[in-house]
């Protein structure tokens, strides 16, 4: 093989490590069935959420993820590939994935990496499912909020009984 195209492969395989070492997650798809416009769409939500989405040829995303330490992940490494990586949120890439795959059924999750934990479909599509961390910090809140709330009421309906039993009283 010609040394050129030997060193461009070493640069992808690099390229790709390089990628899955900085990220939270990491989500494969199969993209296969998708028209250019779909293709353009899934892009722009991604790019929207701050996921980088590329396509590899299998053999260079198997050699990168065997050096990262994911043998176990180079199995869902059949047909068409495409990678989608967060650097910043674990869930998002898994989510927009997820949504979209809903509207456009060609697209198929296969797998995934969350935060160096290798997932099945079952379990990437759950950390899809998850609320995101501001409407789970919203449930906390309210879930905290609420007994001060009725606390605070009962408290004022004693104040309220007392007030209303002293005015009786004084008549």
């Amino acid at each position: 093989m010609n040394k050129v195209i030997v060193e461009q492969k070493q640069q992808v395989v690099q390229e790709i490590r390089d990628k899955i070492s900085n990220a939270k997650s990491v989500v494969l798809v199969d993209y296969r069935g998708l028209n250019v416009d779909e293709v353009s769409e899934l892009r722009r939500k991604y790019s929207e959420a701050g996921v980088e989405y590329k396509v590899y040829k299998n053999t260079m995303m198997r050699f990168a993820f065997k050096e990262e330490g994911f043998e176990e992940f180079t199995s869902y490494l059949k047909g068409p590939s495409a990678i989608a990586i967060s650097t910043e949120d674990p869930v998002i890439a898994a989510r927009v994935t997820n949504d979209f795959a809903k509207e456009h059924k060609k697209l198929e999750l296969k797998a995934g990496i969350v935060e160096g934990d290798v997932l099945n479909l079952e379990k990437i599509t759950a950390i899809a499912n998850l609320p995101s961390k501001e409407q789970l910090l919203t449930q906390l809140v309210v879930g905290l909020n609420a007994p001060i709330g009725k606390f605070a009421r009962t408290i004022q309906a004693i104040v309220d009984k007392q007030e209303g039993g002293n005015e009786a009283a004084s008549e």
